[in-house]
Order: C-alpha cells, then sequence, then structure tokens
C-alpha cells in the first residue's frame, strides 16, 4: 500500500511583493504548525508515496525533471542556473573537490536525493543523472515513487530519500526533444546554445542519447583598492575579464532487459570545454600622492576534454538473490597558458609571465556484489570494489630576466625552477564490504555496514613518494515511521575523504595576481571524519507538503587545511596539509509546502534554513578558528507557481548567508568574502501545443562579490601589517530565453 498524492486547481493568479514573501513565510511556519497529526489515507508500511502520471497531466509537464519538480520536497532546480561558474580559487587544504564529480567510489552513498529509473541507478558519474531526466518526456512515466525507507532491494544506500521514475512498459515509443536558447550578458554580448535529444524504446530496450551546445560566457568587472598601515593609500586596481566558454556534449544512456532475471545499463558522455579568458588591468599607484598608473594585459586559453564509459549487469536468481558488477572509466584532459604583458603608452607590449599547466586525470572503479536473504526481513550483500585514480600534472614557469636566457618553450622567458611540478600521483584502493539489511518490523528498519578500505597513494616524477592506507568504514542507520507522516532517522557513520590530487602538486594560482603558482604536498593523508546524524521528517496530510529538521555533528581526524611548507623566512609557502582534529556541527530545518490553506494549492514554497558552527586549531597562529572556507549558515527560499488554466508557470528563488560571508586562514593573509542576497527567477508558458517559452533570469539584484584581505610581512605570526585589500567583483544579470519542443 503507498501514499497516492492527488492535484487541485487554481484559479487566480498572485502577485508577490519582497515584504509579502516575509509575511508568507510566517503564515507558512504558522499553518505547518496548525496541521493536526493525523493519518493520511492510504498509507502504507513501506514508507512509499507514489506519483501517478495523472497527478501531473494539469501542468502538462515536458521532461521527467519537471515532474519531479512538482513533489514537494523533491525540487532539483527551482531556476535554471545553466552556465559556467569558475573553478578557481586557491585550494583550501581540506577542498571538498572530490576526483570526479561523482565522488569517492561508486559504493558511498548520498545523504541527498538519490534518483533511480526503473529501480536502477545510472552506471555514470560524470553523467549525471539530473542531465537525464531532462532527457526522458514526460509521456514516459507511468510514476514516481518517494521512497523513504531502506530495504535491501534497493540499489542505493545512505540517501535521505530515493525518487524512482518507473516509465511505461511500451512495445515501441519514440520522442525528440529539442532546445534552442539564447544567453544576453551585462556588457551587451549574446550567445547562442542548444540541445537535441532521441529517446526511444523498442521492445526489452530503451536509448536516449542527447547533443548539447551550452555557452559558458562570463564578463567580470572587478576593482580593488588597498591601503597601508596608518591608513595610507596604496593602490587601486580596475580590471576586466572575459570568459568565453562554450561546452559541447554527446552522451547516450542504454537500458536492456535480458529476461525477468537479467538486465544491464551502459552509459557513455563525451565532452569539451574551450575556455578562452581575456584579461585587462589597469593598477594606480597612490603611495604618496601620486597616480602612476601601469597597464598589464593577460591571455589564458585553455581546453577541457573528458570522456566516460560506464556500464552494469544484473541477474536474479529464482530465489530472488542477486548478483551485481558495476565498471566505470574516465578520462579528464585539461591545459591552460597564461601569458601576460606589460602595456606601454605607446602600445607596445613586454611579456612578464608565461605559465603553461597541463593535466590528466584518469579513474576507472569495478565493483561487484551478491545479495542474498536471510531469516523474514533481512538481507545481507557481500562485494568488493577496486579503483585506480591516475593524476599526471605539467607546470612550466617563465619570467622576465634580465639575462637574456628566454626559450621558445617558456614563452620566449627565462625558464624558473619549481618543485614538484612534473608529478604523477596514483592510487589503488581495495574495498570489501558487507551490508545487513534488517526491516525489524512495518514500522522500523536498520542497515548495518562494515567496510574495510586499504590504498596505495604513489608519486613519481619529481618527486617519489608512496604509503599505504587502511581503514574500517562502519555504519549504521536506524529509521523509526512514528507515525505514517512522521518519520525519525539516526544515523552514525565513518567517511573517509577523497583527496583531491591536485593538492599534491604544483599548480597555477588564478586568483592572486601577486602570486603564480601553489607548491603540493606529497605527503598527504586522507581526511577521515564521523557522522552523527539525527533527522525528522514530517509530511503534511492531503499533499500539503514535507517539513524536516536535521542535527549533525562531524568529528574530522587528519583534518585539511593550509599548512608551513616554507623554504625558509624569505620563501614564505603554504599548502594543503593534515592539521590534526576538527568538529563540525550544523543544524538544519527544510520546509517544501503547498499553500493550500492560504487559498493558493498551486504556489509550492520551498525554504532550506541552517547555522552551523566549526572548530579548528590553526596550523600558523595560536587560535581556535572555524575551518577555511566556512560560513555560519545559509537562509534559502523559492516559490513556484503553476498556473494550469494559463499553461504557464512561473518562480523565484533567493539565496543568502547568514552572518556574512566565508573566511579563510593562510600563512601570510586573511580572506573573507561576503555578497547580499542573490536572486534568480523564471517564467515559462507553453503555446502552440507542445512549445515551450521559458525567460531565466540570473543575478536579478546586479550583486557583488566582495573580499577583504589583510596581508602580512612575511609570516602570519609575525602580525606585521603590510597592506588591507577591499575588491568587488560584479558579474551583472544574464538572461536566457529557451524554446523547447518535441518530435
Amino acid at each position: 500500500m503507498r501514499i497516492i498524492a492527488s492535484s487541485s486547481d487554481f484559479d487566480g493568479i498572485v502577485s508577490f511583493s519582497i515584504k509579502g514573501y516575509l509575511r508568507l513565510l510566517a503564515l507558512t511556519i504558522l499553518s505547518a504548525v496548525g496541521f493536526n497529526g493525523y493519518a493520511q489515507d492510504n498509507v502504507g508500511d513501506d514508507s512509499t508515496i507514489l506519483y501517478p502520471f495523472s497527478y501531473f497531466t494539469e501542468f502538462a509537464p515536458r521532461t521527467a525533471l519537471d515532474m519531479l519538480n512538482r513533489i514537494p520536497g523533491m525540487t532539483m532546480s527551482s531556476t535554471n542556473s545553466r552556465g559556467s561558474r569558475s573553478s578557481g580559487g586557491r585550494s583550501s587544504g581540506g577542498s571538498f573537490t572530490n576526483v570526479s564529480r561523482g565522488g569517492r567510489g561508486l559504493g558511498a552513498g548520498n545523504n541527498g536525493i538519490q534518483i533511480l529509473i526503473n529501480g536502477k541507478r545510472t552506471a555514470g558519474k560524470n553523467n549525471d543523472t539530473q542531465a537525464q531526466l531532462q532527457r526522458i518526456d514526460a509521456d514516459q512515466v507511468d510514476y514516481i515513487e518517494i521512497i523513504r525507507g531502506t530495504s535491501g532491494e534497493l540499489d542505493v544506500r545512505g540517501s535521505t530519500q530515493i525518487a524512482n521514475i518507473v516509465l511505461f512498459n511500451e512495445v515501441s515509443n519514440t520522442t525528440i526533444n529539442y532546445q534552442a536558447s539564447a544567453d544576453y550578458y551585462a556588457d551587451h554580448s549574446s550567445k547562442p546554445g542548444g540541445s537535441i535529444s532521441y529517446a526511444g524504446q523498442a521492445g526489452d530496450l530503451n536509448m536516449i542519447v542527447s547533443a548539447s551546445a551550452v555557452p559558458g560566457y562570463r564578463y567580470t568587472e572587478m576593482r580593488e583598492k588597498s591601503i597601508l598601515p596608518g591608513e595610507l593609500p596604496n593602490d587601486f586596481i580596475d580590471q576586466t575579464q572575459i570568459l568565453d566558454n562554450a561546452t559541447y556534449t554527446l552522451s547516450t544512456n542504454l537500458d536492456y532487459q535480458f529476461s525477468g532475471k537479467s538486465s544491464a545499463r551502459f552509459n557513455a558522455l563525451l565532452a569539451e570545454d574551450d575556455n578562452p579568458t581575456e584579461v585587462d588591468r589597469l593598477t594606480v599607484d597612490l603611495k604618496g600622492g601620486g597616480f602612476q598608473h601601469s597597464l598589464e594585459r593577460e591571455d589564458i586559453p585553455a581546453t577541457n576534454t573528458n570522456w566516460e564509459v560506464g556500464g552494469d549487469y544484473e541477474y536474479r536468481r529464482n530465489n530472488g538473490d542477486r548478483f551485481k558488477i558495476l565498471g566505470i572509466a574516465n578520462k579528464n584532459d585539461t591545459t591552460n597558458t597564461r601569458e601576460r604583458w606589460d602595456v606601454f603608452e605607446d602600445f607596445t607590449e613586454q611579456k612578464n609571465l608565461f605559465l603553461d599547466t597541463a593535466s590528466t586525470l584518469e579513474e576507472r572503479i569495478v565493483r561487484g556484489s551478491y545479495t542474498t536473504g536471510l531469516i523474514s526481513g533481512q538481507s545481507v550483500e557481500f562485494g568488493a570494489e577496486r579503483s585506480q585514480t591516475v593524476l599526471d600534472s605539467k607546470l612550466a614557469l617563465g619570467l622576465l630576466s634580465s639575462l637574456n636566457s628566454g626559450q621558445s618553450a617558456y614563452g620566449g622567458l627565462t625558464p624558473v625552477s619549481i618543485p614538484n611540478a612534473n608529478t604523477r600521483v596514483e592510487e589503488i584502493r581495495y574495498e570489501p564490504f558487507a551490508i545487513h539489511n534488517w526491516r525489524i518490523n512495518p514500522r522500523m528498519s536498520l542497515e548495518t555496514s562494515l567496510v574495510y578500505e586499504t590504498s596505495e597513494i604513489s608519486l613519481s616524477g619529481d618527486v617519489s613518494n608512496s604509503r599505504t592506507f587502511n581503514f574500517f568504514k562502519p555504519k549504521v542507520d536506524y529509521r523509526f515511521d512514528i507515525t505514517p507522516q512522521l518519520q525519525l532517522r539516526v544515523m552514525i557513520e565513518k567517511f573517509v575523504r577523497q583527496l583531491s590530487f591536485m593538492d599534491f602538486v604544483a599548480v597555477n594560482d588564478q586568483t592572486d595576481e601577486d602570486s603564480d603558482t601553489l607548491p603540493g604536498n606529497s605527503n598527504l593523508r586522507p581526511d577521515y571524519w564521523w557522522n552523527y546524524n539525527f533527522l525528522a521528517e514530517y509530511r503534511l496530510p492531503d499533499d500539503q507538503g514535507v517539513v524536516s529538521a536535521n542535527f549533525y555533528h562531524h568529528r574530522h581526524k587528519d583534518f585539511l587545511q593550509r599548512i608551513d611548507v616554507s623554504n625558509g623566512p624569505n620563501e614564505i609557502r603554504s599548502a594543503a596539509g593534515n592539521i590534526g582534529t576538527g568538529d563540525m556541527y550544523v543544524f538544519e530545518v527544510k520546509g517544501s509546502i503547498r499553500l493550500k490553506r492560504l487559498g493558493m494549492p498551486n504556489v509550492l514554497f520551498t525554504t532550506t534554513t541552517n547555522v552551523r558552527d566549526s572548530w579548528v586549531k590553526d596550523s600558523f597562529i595560536d587560535i581556535t578558528r572555524r575551518f577555511n572556507n566556512y560560513h555560519r549558515g545559509e537562509f534559502n527560499w523559492s516559490i513556484r507557481h503553476d498556473i494550469p488554466k494559463l499553461r504557464m508557470n512561473y518562480g523565484i528563488e533567493m539565496r543568502n548567508r547568514i552572518d556574512g560571508g566565508t573566511k579563510r586562514w593562510d600563512i601570510e593573509d586573511i580572506e573573507e568574502d561576503h555578497a547580499d542576497p542573490y536572486f534568480t527567477g523564471f517564467i515559462e508558458i507553453i503555446a502552440f501545443g507542445d512549445l515551450t517559452f521559458r525567460l531565466n533570469a540570473r543575478n536579478l539584484t546586479d550583486v557583488e562579490v566582495c573580499r577583504d584581505r589583510i596581508r602580512y610581512e612575511g609570516h602570519i605570526a609575525n602580525n606585521i601589517l603590510e597592506e588591507v585589500e577591499y575588491m568587488c567583483r560584479g558579474f551583472g544579470r544574464t538572461l536566457t530565453l529557451q524554446v523547447t519542443g518535441t518530435f
């Protein structure tokens, strides 16, 4: 038995102001509190809620993603924020960047929303599921299940909720989706884009093939002023930067049902990014009351090519036991050449910097498991995973010199020796595991697992090093349905973080015009932590929404931050390194509520508020501080309003941080980032049959991101102030018009 969701009509259009939103938030909370905790009708014992296709009919959804976004608590993207984001930023030392976008290995759970298609997860990591949902026509979806429990039958572990997209089992079905778009930017530039996908079904074969060209243009204006001790003016910098990015992607997803007992899936992706960047910088020297100025120009051509193939095969025996094997291989090639020139008043130029970087990242993973039933309500899964990850990194630096020793391989400049510039990093990891799932009774479930991880990380090239690491990773996941609507979850788990291999090697520093390279650390150890998680979720009656509260504590060991790797007082350098123990606490409240009690059943209000704190002993100065690049909390909300009679919908979203932005402590400076609330919005209209017109707006209020940086002379522990910098960076508003249709 499952909860069967229903939908209601709405006969009007509601206009909101900012103050209205604040009042709406208060009313929503009061409304939620006012609900009686009585049981819904048709609530079953399997913690599953069923949304049939008929639930979505009035909204005229185009894709499976559109359908998922109509379900309270399951919104994956309230507005389309397509576009490139700069990946720059020096490593925090403890960077949360994983080897690949999918995280560490294949078996790790995710505390967020997991997506299954026909009960199976996709085998890809870089070939993301959200993109796949955008390629599935809504007419192909039979129903969507929201699974709140845990079971040995599920294809994922450790998720708060699981959405299973179940497709119609038709003999033959074919759709072609297309999209044409145009982006308009703050500097009055415009860029076209588009995509096309084919989704077909023939008997037991399902396939999706898609191709896309996505612009990622970004125009940035930056202003920076700095003052010396005694509040004396130092200099002023005015800079413009143009990133003319374009991403081209070709992907496919295949699913074949050999019989009632066996099935296979195959994913493939090929993507290429062209990322040329141009920088113009004016520096005005204000010391001594003068206005001496200098001009610089930078040219940074860059490319990124990546591919991935993945697949899995599953066989089920007559007794319900199942065998499964998964495999993934991917490769990512990145090149970047940064050249900088002094520009003189007669428009002649002189090159002063050449910085060439190239890296190749490869990953190979295979995982096999066997699941068997024990006594009633219990099952156990045994298996093992092997992964190999390899990074080849090369870095070449040339600077202007009076020694007349320029070389063509260094842009005609003088080569500068960089330690750890040409290095290969390789990790081989083995991971046997056992997972026990116990359905204690219709209201309780318990999942326990024990994973043993052994890995070897080796470096060769400029640096030679090899070390072995061993970890036991236990986990306990207990769920209790206090009522059919109210669920309590307690989880204790040990995590091992995937190290960012770029932290091992010397890299390009693109965040500081006064710095060229950042050193690597060949002695990094994996950061690991214990996660203590307590979550309560309540589903409001009559499909009116979901509210939840979550508290978790992370106890880190060998925590990754910045450490001192200086070669002496005249060469102050820092790198990512292990500094000891750290603690993090987070309390989060979420709500996704239909405003039915306010007379607006087709308005979905979603909000997330979290407050957090963290403590770690700084490696440079004798203080206890919060984690680098870690903010105090967030407050986000969004509103989506569907108007079925007009075949239109619109929405707005706000993101804001609590108590300022993030801070970062390093060996010679302290940085703090801050910004005003960030707004996005959209409006979508279906006309001329199934033709959909959508206008997306990013950065509606034209906010800037600012940074305050305190620089010290030499080591920060000496406490000798050098200068204070105030920088603000603006990206302007971006408008995107999309036209989508189906053949």
